[in-house]
């Protein structure tokens, strides 16, 4: 059984994506539902459904989904509102679980966004709830995201997609330089997701992912890297299929309970998921 720790939906005929812009995008310029996912899922594999949209509309509705492979959603709730515990606690009181918050931080126009102080009263609400909090970060938000883990050493932080190295280039001085500082922050994990679309999307290899990969192993170590699929945004590049075996193929050498840790305990941990249950009644859990 698998958590795959890094999932989306949408629909372009109810919403406007931003990010969707541009001819190269056409391949998932339409909706993708949960029955679209579970072909791709094997029986008792679970999801992170994570948000799109700054849009606590979106949240709301993925929070109503009726998908039972969906063991938890990282949803968007505005930070630097004074409302900010309120719609969090409407969130968690409505239907579904809502495990995390996230917000496109590389898409603002402030590398030191975090440092806020009215997105740092947001991000201690969140704390306060005991949610996770989603990190989508570049290189340049990096300073502002370590100094902002650090200022949180009670609230879970997960990296989203290894902080999106140049892979496609070969390599990225600056993301090398800089990602060591915020993997030294003991409440920060890290996802192994959103690779295949930062390399070469028609000629990518495992072999190019491979010593980002092994950076971030040796970096983060072994119990606090979790698997995410990014799915439908890895459509551009590969299958879902696709990504799962390059992922195993550039990871290092990992004993059998490094990748229990990788493919879902990490997952259940940070995001305190509940146990699934096993078809005897009793939860099944990673070993």
């Amino acid at each position: 059984m698998r958590i795959d720790a890094h999932q989306h939906f949408w629909d372009p005929t109810r919403y406007s994506y931003p990010w969707m812009d541009g001819d190269a995008m056409d391949p998932v310029r339409r909706a993708f539902t949960p029955d679209d996912l579970r072909a791709a899922l094997s029986d008792g594999d679970r999801t992170i459904l994570v948000q799109t949209l700054s849009s606590l509309a979106e949240t709301q509705e993925f929070l109503s989904l009726d998908a039972d492979f969906v063991a938890g959603v990282v949803g968007w709730v505005d930070l630097t509102s004074r409302a900010v515990g309120d719609d969090l606690d409407e969130l968690i009181d409505g239907p579904g679980r809502l495990v995390g918050i996230r917000h496109q931080v590389h898409d603002e126009a402030d590398p030191e966004w975090l440092q806020r102080d009215d997105v740092r009263r947001g991000l201690a609400a969140v704390q306060d709830r005991g949610l996770t909090y989603d990190l989508l970060v570049r290189a340049r938000e990096i300073p502002a995201a370590v100094d902002t883990v650090r200022a949180f050493p009670e609230l879970q932080f997960v990296l989203d997609h290894i902080a999106k190295p140049r892979i496609a280039d070969g390599s990225d001085p600056l993301w090398t330089e800089r990602l060591p500082a915020l993997a030294a922050a003991p409440n920060l994990a890290v996802k192994l997701s959103g690779m295949v679309t930062e390399a070469d999307w028609a000629k990518w290899t495992a072999e190019d992912l491979r010593p980002f990969v092994e950076q971030v192993v040796e970096w983060f170590g072994t119990n606090r890297l979790l698997f995410g699929s990014d799915w439908p945004v890895c459509l551009l590049a590969a299958s879902y299929d696709d990504v799962r075996t390059a992922l195993d193929t550039a990871l290092p050498t990992m004993s059998p309970t490094e990748k229990n840790l990788l493919y879902g305990g990490t997952a259940e941990r940070v995001y305190h998921l509940m146990p699934r249950q096993s078809p005897s009644g009793s939860p099944h859990v990673p070993g």
